[in-house]
């Protein structure tokens, strides 16, 4: 495992624990003695995503990270609750589909954490992952907004 800082791959694990659908590690670089987390996952069946143009390609749970780091972007949500959104979308669409789902799933979990999660952030994801067409779209997602805290 190479050190995200200096490159060495002479790294030590100091902490092992079990997390949502993988191995968590705590390591530690011989060489510079930086901390850093990796994260051991089973090999699961590929996934396959069907996108809006009926072309399918593999899931890529980095994709769905940074959507929502752009969407989080100065907003107070912190990488480990984004890492812990994005394993339970991963486990749901993996429990829903066979070996195949289409992006409107997958979509709309996100759009279900991110409500849950901050919303801002879920005002600025859904404008991008609905296009909006115009104002009146936006001011209807807050409408609905408000109608749950209510």
């Amino acid at each position: 495992m190479k050190c995200p800082k200096c490159q060495s791959e002479e790294s030590k694990v100091v902490d092992s624990r079990q997390a949502e659908n993988a191995i968590r590690r705590r390591r530690e670089c011989e060489e510079c003695h930086n901390r850093f987390t990796t994260f051991e996952r089973i090999e699961e069946m590929p996934l396959l995503v069907i996108k809006k143009d009926d072309t399918r390609e593999l899931f890529n749970r980095e994709k769905i990270i940074q959507g929502i780091v752009r969407s989080a972007r100065k907003r107070p949500v912190s990488s480990e609750t984004i890492e812990k959104a994005v394993e339970r979308v991963e486990r749901k669409v993996r429990m829903q589909a066979e070996n195949e789902v289409h992006t409107d799933v997958i979509g709309e979990l996100v759009m279900e954490e991110l409500a849950e999660m901050d919303e801002i952030t879920y005002v600025r994801f859904a404008s991008v992952y609905r296009s909006f067409k115009d104002v009146s779209d936006l001011e209807e997602l807050l409408r609905n907004i408000t109608k749950k805290h209510q």
